[in-house]
C-alpha cells in the first residue's frame, strides 16, 4: 500500500463485540502498520474521512491517532496530515513479522494446480542490451517521439464511443491495415475478418491449443525449435513429438507426422537454425495436411528482416483449403513492450476464436491498437521497417566480418542473412553451454542451441543476436568471445 489517496475507502477489519471504538481503531491501524500493509511514510486518511467512513466521532479517531503517535507508530505534520513513522523500532517490526508468520501458517498446505503452472517460460530481460542478446530489436532507434505524438492525437480526437471498447477480434481499422500489409508484403491470403489481434505469439498458441486440441492429441514441433510452443502444447495435455530439421527446416518424416492433429513450424526463418523451407517441401507439407485433416501453425516471427535475396512468401499464401494458422508479432519489429500481435485464422474457425477471446481478455487494449493503426496507415511502419532493415543488415555484416577475422575455425556461421539473430556451428570439442558461461563472464551473451533442442543435437551450435546493439558493441563482443574461446583451451 503506497500513499493513501484522499477520498478512497480505507478498509479495516470489522469491529468486534464489546470493543470500544477507540480501541478497535487503534488496534486495526497498528496491525496494518506491523504487517506491512501501511508502509513507512504512508499517509493515513484525514480524521474527518475516517470518522465519516466508519460512523464514529472525530474525537475517537483523534484519540486513536494520538495513542499510535505516543508509541512511535505514526507522526503528525501540521497542515500535511498523519504519516506512518519512517523509522519503526526494531521490537515493533519483530512483532509484525511474528504476526505475519502466524497468518501464513494456515495457507501453507500444498494446492493442486494444472500443468501450465509447472512450465514457466523465461521472461524478457529488461537490462541494457549487450552483445549478443537475441530476439531483441534496437529499441533505442524506435521513433518514440512520433509514437507519443500519434498517441496524443488519438486521445485528443477520440469520441466518447471510443472508450466503450471494441469487438473481441480487435479494432476493425487495424485488422484491415494488417490484412492489407500481409497480402501485399507477405503473400498471405486473408481478409480483415480473419485477423485476430492478440497480445503475442504465446497467446495465439494458447488460444489455438485450447480450441483445437484435446488431451492426448499428437502435436509435432521442430527440433531444435521454439520452447514457448512446446510448453503451451504440453500444458494443454497434448503429446508433443519432436521432428528433426535440416537445411530446409522441418523434415517430412511420415512416421513422426503420423496421427498429428497440429504441426508447429517456422518455415520462413527456422528458429533457431535460420533455415528456409523450399517451395517443394511447402507444397508437400500442405498436401499431407489436407490428406490427413491436420492444421499447421506458421510462426512468422521476424520475416520482415531479410538482408539478401528476395523476401520469402508465407506458407499460408499457398494454402487453398484453410489449413494454416498464421501468426506474427509487432514486438520484434517495433518494441517488446508493445504487446500486440496478430493471428490469421481459417474462415471456419473465426467464430470460435472470437468467442474464446471474448471469454478471456475481451479484446486487446484499444488505444494501443488505434495508435498502431495510425502508425501503419500513415506510412510510418513501412519507413521504420526499411530503415531498420538497412541498419540491421549493416550490423550483421560487421558481425560476420569480425567473426571471420577473429573466430575462424571455431564458429561456422549460417549463410541465411535474416532476422534479429544468426546461428553458428561450433568446431568439434567446443561445448555451447561451456562457451556461453565463459562468454557471460566477459559480459557477452551467447545462446546455446542445446536449450532449444528436445533431443541431442547432431552438431552443437550457438545463437548470436546483432540487431539490438551497435557496431562498436558487436566488435567488442567478438573480441571478448575470441578471448573466452582461447582461455577455454
Amino acid at each position: 500500500m503506497g500513499k493513501n489517496t484522499s477520498g478512497l475507502p480505507f478498509v479495516l477489519p470489522r469491529r468486534g463485540a464489546g470493543v470500544t471504538a477507540t480501541r478497535w481503531l487503534y488496534e486495526a491501524l497498528r496491525a496494518e502498520i506491523l504487517e506491512g500493509r501501511l508502509r513507512p511514510g504512508a499517509r493515513l486518511p484525514a480524521t474527518r474521512e475516517l470518522a465519516s467512513q466508519y460512523r464514529v466521532a472525530r474525537g475517537t479517531v483523534v484519540a486513536a491517532f494520538e495513542q499510535l503517535a505516543s508509541e512511535g507508530y505514526v507522526e503528525g505534520s501540521v497542515g500535511s496530515g498523519t504519516f506512518v513513522n519512517r523509522v519503526l523500532p526494531d521490537e515493533l517490526l519483530e512483532v509484525g513479522r511474528a504476526s505475519a508468520a502466524r497468518g501464513v501458517v494456515a495457507t501453507q498446505a500444498k494446492r493442486r494446480v494444472t500443468a501450465i503452472a509447472n512450465t514457466p517460460f523465461d521472461g524478457l530481460d529488461v537490462r541494457r542490451p549487450r552483445a549478443f542478446r537475441t530476439d531483441l530489436p534496437a529499441v533505442d532507434l524506435f521513433p518514440t517521439t512520433l509514437w507519443a505524438q500519434l498517441t496524443a492525437r488519438r486521445q485528443r480526437r477520440a469520441p466518447a464511443s471510443f472508450f466503450l471498447g471494441c469487438e473481441a477480434l480487435g479494432y476493425p481499422p487495424l485488422r484491415a491495415a494488417i490484412a492489407d500489409y500481409l497480402t501485399s508484403s507477405r503473400g498471405v491470403r486473408c481478409t480483415a475478418s480473419q485477423i485476430a489481434i492478440v497480445s503475442g505469439t504465446q497467446e495465439a498458441l494458447d488460444l489455438t491449443a485450447r480450441l483445437v486440441l484435446q488431451r492426448g492429441d499428437r502435436v509435432c514441433v521442430e527440433d531444435p525449435g521454439y520452447p514457448g510452443a512446446w510448453s503451451i502444447f504440453a500444458a494443454a495435455g497434448a503429446r508433443v513429438v519432436s521432428v528433426p530439421v535440416d537445411a530446409e527446416g522441418l523434415q517430412l518424416r511420415a512416421r513422426l507426422l503420423r496421427g498429428a492433429k497440429l504441426v508447429y513450424l517456422t518455415p520462413a526463418h527456422q528458429f533457431p537454425t535460420g533455415a528456409t523451407m523450399g517451395l517443394a517441401r511447402r507444397l508437400e507439407l500442405l498436401d499431407w495436411a489436407r490428406d490427413v485433416g491436420a492444421l499447421l501453425f506458421e510462426d512468422d516471427y521476424d520475416s520482415e528482416y531479410r538482408y539478401s535475396g528476395r523476401p520469402i512468401p508465407a506458407l499460408q499464401g499457398l494454402d487453398a483449403h484453410g489449413l494454416v494458422l498464421f501468426a506474427g508479432t509487432f514486438s520484434k519489429v517495433m518494441f517488446p513492450s508493445l504487446r500486440l500481435a496478430y493471428l490469421v485464422v481459417p474462415p471456419d474457425l473465426v467464430a470460435a476464436f472470437a468467442g474464446a477471446i471474448s471469454l478471456t481478455r475481451r479484446h486487446a487494449p484499444l488505444l494501443e491498437q488505434a495508435v498502431l493503426c495510425d502508425f501503419i496507415v500513415d506510412g510510418h511502419f513501412g519507413r521504420h521497417l526499411r530503415r531498420m532493415r538497412q541498419i540491421y543488415g549493416e550490423r550483421l555484416s560487421v558481425l560476420l566480418d569480425r567473426a571471420r577475422a577473429e573466430l575462424a575455425g571455431a564458429l561456422t556461421f549460417s549463410n541465411v542473412e535474416a532476422g534479429l539473430q544468426t546461428s553458428a556451428w561450433l568446431a568439434d570439442g567446443i561445448d555451447s553451454e561451456q562457451l556461453a558461461a565463459a562468454a557471460a563472464s566477459r559480459n557477452v551473451e551467447v545462446g546455446s542451441l542445446k536449450r532449444y533442442a528436445r533431443r541431442a543435437l547432431k552438431r552443437d551450435g550457438v545463437q548470436l543476436g546483432f540487431a539490438a546493439v551497435d557496431a562498436a558493441e558487436i566488435r567488442r563482443g567478438v573480441r571478448e568471445l575470441a578471448i573466452a574461446l582461447e582461455r577455454r583451451k
